[in-house]
């Protein structure tokens, strides 16, 4: 049996854009990368994480218009690094592109960065907002602190003088990616420094300058909660992949509720005088609640509890939490009744509560959300 002939050429590069609430950018996002990329043969992976504002139905519309155009809709996930990832799996290119939708990436650059990957030695070329020529545009002097800070932790954990460690937009060989990507993270909003992180030899690299544009349409996703997953990301690098990074996460929230725990007994039982018992016990509940609500916010932030599922999910946690506490108490009691030291006993009492705690509320208090749900 004859193969069908093929009617266009296989696509010499993909550019991946994770979405989420950009439906409204789409149009002039596809418009630009077909205006830049004219005589290439490319093709735009759009992967979007089931956004509420119809991102994915305005991406099979233009995909129906153009079959260079795809679409990915992730149901039950989120998060841009992971949609990163399926997307440059998802492609059968040679070279591949990481951009966002938000039209804050210079499209222009595109070209030029082929070219480098294609003429020089090189493994990955960024799009770089620090080097001469590039700028931030309009950012305000906080996105500009936070930018600096998370660069030069960046910078730290990679050993690479790469001037825009924090940069959205590069390409990258395919092979490259494909060497490293079993052992990425997934996790926060920069995968290029996971990249980096994720193997060796160190990868051979070139900024090119750009100017970051002003948001056209849509709202930033930078905030707090995306800065806390950064830093987790580092955190998983540093310490390796056999610890799970939501436990990391939940692990250090719980040395926070350590902390509230002092304080509400503190001021209960030396500030107001109240028996040390019920002290205790109010202090405990609310470490419990900051605990929950913190872990809500941050560790599972991608299955957030809400409405009635808050109120069911802050008793199943409670409820669990409560079991780990009398098991940190019991193994710490037989260790040291057995003539162990009686740190060691503690930290083992701490440590099979804390596992107890994450693995419990993991199954019952944040259940993965069904197919089709918000």
């Amino acid at each position: 049996m004859s193969m069908p002939s093929t009617p266009c050429p296989p696509p010499l590069l993909s550019v991946i854009v994770p979405t989420y609430n950009e439906a409204d950018n789409l149009a002039d996002l596809v418009g630009r990368v077909e205006r830049t990329l004219s005589g290439l043969a490319w093709e735009l992976i759009i992967v979007d994480d089931d956004s509420p504002d119809g991102t994915a139905d305005r991406a099979r519309t233009l995909a129906a218009a153009d079959r260079r155009v795809r679409v990915l809709q992730r149901i039950g996930r989120r998060g841009l690094s992971s949609a990163c990832i399926e997307g440059l799996l998802a492609s059968s290119a040679p070279y591949l592109a990481v951009m966002d939708a938000d039209l804050q990436h210079d499209e222009t650059l595109l070209p030029d960065m082929l070219a480098a990957l294609r003429s020089e030695d090189l493994d990955i070329v960024i799009g770089s907002r620090y080097v001469a020529g590039g700028g931030l545009g309009g950012w305000d002097e906080r996105r500009r602190s936070m930018s600096r800070f998370a660069g030069n932790l960046g910078r730290r954990l990679i050993k690479a003088d790469i001037k825009d460690p924090m940069s959205g937009f590069f390409m990258v060989r395919a092979e490259v990616f494909r060497r490293r990507v079993r052992r990425l993270s997934g996790v926060g909003f920069k995968i290029l420094l996971d990249l980096f992180a994720s193997g060796e030899p160190p990868l051979r690299f070139r900024e090119l300058p750009y100017e970051f544009r002003v948001r056209q349409a849509g709202a930033s996703k930078l905030d707090n909660a995306v800065l806390w997953e950064y830093l987790l990301m580092l955190i998983q690098k540093l310490l390796g992949p056999l610890i799970p990074l939501r436990f990391i996460a939940f692990s250090l929230i719980g040395g926070v509720g350590v902390g509230v725990h002092l304080l509400v007994l503190w001021l209960l039982f030396k500030g107001l005088g109240v028996s040390f018992l019920v002290g205790q016990a109010v202090a405990t509940l609310v470490a419990m609640t900051s605990n929950f609500f913190l872990n809500n916010i941050l560790t599972y932030r991608d299955m957030r509890l809400r409405g009635r599922a808050l109120i069911w999910g802050w008793l199943s946690f409670v409820l669990a939490c409560s079991v780990g506490a009398l098991a940190n108490v019991g193994i710490a009691t037989y260790l040291f009744q057995a003539e162990s030291y009686w740190v060691l006993s503690a930290i083992a009492g701490i440590l099979v509560g804390a596992v107890w705690n994450y693995a419990v509320t993991a199954i019952y208090t944040w259940k993965r959300p069904k197919a089709g749900a918000a």
